[in-house]
């Protein structure tokens, strides 16, 4: 029995800036709408970044707006925040607006579960540390979910935890320690304790990625609104995850992308010493 997630990641909905083009954000929330009416998906995961943020009361503003276009979407959604989200809101505020609890969670899909890995990305400002810092509470939460896990488990964040190459990345490849935890090998080394398959879904770099790990394949969806990669253009991306014995992900838009990978059971034996 196959699973079928419609995925929605970084929407930036607020005033143009760079590459982002925020201003078109509620326009391609109407058309993926109508898109997931047509579709008919189990469920729709929002990987965060719902907004460009400013300052309180104008990202309270964006979020509800999006939260308005979320409403017309015929089928379940599940949100994660981003740090957009996050820089002048907190995750109470974040869940009066959507309707509904942000806390790590465990979706029981049939052949496949879904843990909504909801660790906290709120990028701290001051210098030390500076960026990203993954809670002690999240990286417990996640590795006690993959001990216990039984069946295929997708594993949905906001920040991707491969660490893989931002080579070409507009935002990243000068400012790689704002595309990931510096605790980002302890989260792998959390799925590497699973007994099952697994695959990893994030946004956040604003591209779309695979990245094979001790055979669990980490994916990351394009931004609906991001430019650098569509001469300028907003990409108009969503993805539609069938999970089966395999997973084929299918992102649409300007910067169309596709793949089909089998996440393996057992890990990868442990790199070399160095030589």
């Amino acid at each position: 029995m196959s699973l079928r997630i419609a995925i929605v990641a970084d929407i930036h909905h607020g005033a143009p800036s760079h590459t982002k083009r925020g201003d078109a954000a509620l326009g391609l929330m109407a058309a993926f709408a109508d898109w997931v009416r047509d579709t008919g998906p189990d469920m729709v995961l929002d990987l965060g970044d719902r907004i460009s943020d400013i300052d309180e009361a104008t990202d309270l503003q964006l979020e509800q707006e999006v939260a308005e276009a979320f409403r017309a979407v015929p089928a379940p959604v599940h949100h994660i925040c981003g740090n957009h989200d996050r820089d002048h809101l907190s995750v109470a505020q974040n869940e009066e607006i959507l309707g509904q609890a942000l806390q790590n969670e465990l979706l029981d899909c049939g052949d496949w579960q879904i843990a909504l890995w909801r660790a906290d990305a709120k990028i701290c400002r001051d210098p030390d540390p500076l960026g990203f810092d993954l809670p002690e509470t999240d990286l417990l939460w996640l590795s006690r979910t993959i001990q216990a896990a039984a069946k295929p488990t997708l594993v949905v964040s906001h920040v991707p935890v491969s660490g893989h190459d931002q080579t070409g990345n507009y935002y990243f490849q000068r400012n790689p320690q704002f595309s990931r935890y510096p605790q980002s090998d302890r989260a792998r080394a959390a799925l590497a304790q699973a007994r099952v398959p697994v695959v990893c879904l994030a946004g956040h770099v604003h591209w779309n990625t695979v990245t094979t790990l001790d055979g669990i394949p980490h994916l990351t969806q394009q931004s609906l609104t991001e430019s650098f990669t569509t001469q300028g253009a907003p990409a108009g991306a969503w993805g539609l995850l069938t999970l089966t014995e395999t997973a084929h992900w299918q992102v649409f838009g300007k910067d169309p992308f596709e793949a089909r990978v089998t996440p393996q059971t057992g890990r990868w034996t442990p790199p070399l010493m160095p030589f």
